[in-house]
């Protein structure tokens, strides 16, 4: 389908597994201050994902990511912080790019496949990391291990997609762009604070 390959192009262009400071995670030259802002601050974004799909009528599958929030706490728990309202200015720009894409069906497609569609990589590199190179309790690795096999909420998305006509597919397109851009620069900010060094 042209559509969903012009939402895998945009994902492609900001492939967060390249990012620095996933990479550094992997490696585990993260501090583990870093882990603390980015689990505190990220969560603030994994917080508002059920309204998206509340919008595309999964009210089931809302409750669910709901739950999975609950799972972020305990990372969060695990690195001695807890989450918040976002203060880094990217990541509360992610999480208001977000709410505004969340709120209109076409949007919401493109703006949650630039998360869904990449988290299952994301969250097995995660916990790999984690598992290889921080010493956090059993309970901060839940979320990562629940979602490093889950791929149908892509394929969830790109059913909803199949079902918009070609201005509403445009509309998605350039919210996924939007997004992906904007959880890109998430992680830069949260980077940006700090040095990468070994594990501390």
């Amino acid at each position: 389908m042209e559509a969903q390959h012009r939402l895998e192009g945009e994902v492609a262009r900001r492939n967060l597994l390249e990012h620095p400071f996933y990479r550094a995670w992997t490696d585990g030259t993260l501090p583990v201050a870093a882990l603390a802002t980015y689990a505190a601050e990220y969560g603030a974004f994994i917080g508002v994902v059920a309204e998206g799909w509340e919008t595309l009528g999964e009210t089931d599958h809302a409750d669910e990511e709901r739950h999975h929030t609950e799972l972020w706490q305990q990372f969060a728990a695990g690195l001695g912080t807890a989450v918040g309202g976002a203060t880094l200015p990217a990541v509360e720009a992610l999480v208001a790019s977000a709410q505004e894409c969340f709120s209109d069906p076409a949007e919401a497609v493109g703006a949650l496949y630039a998360f869904e569609r990449q988290q299952p990589a994301t969250a097995a590199s995660k916990l790999a990391g984690l598992e290889a190179w921080y010493d956090l309790p059993d309970s901060a690795h839940t979320y990562f291990r629940v979602h490093a096999d889950n791929d149908y909420e892509a394929d969830m998305l790109a059913d909803h997609l199949s079902g918009l006509d070609r201005d509403e597919q445009d509309r998605a397109v350039a919210a996924c762009g939007r997004v992906s851009e904007a959880l890109w620069d998430a992680l830069t900010d949260v980077h940006e604070r700090h040095p990468t060094d070994c594990p501390s």
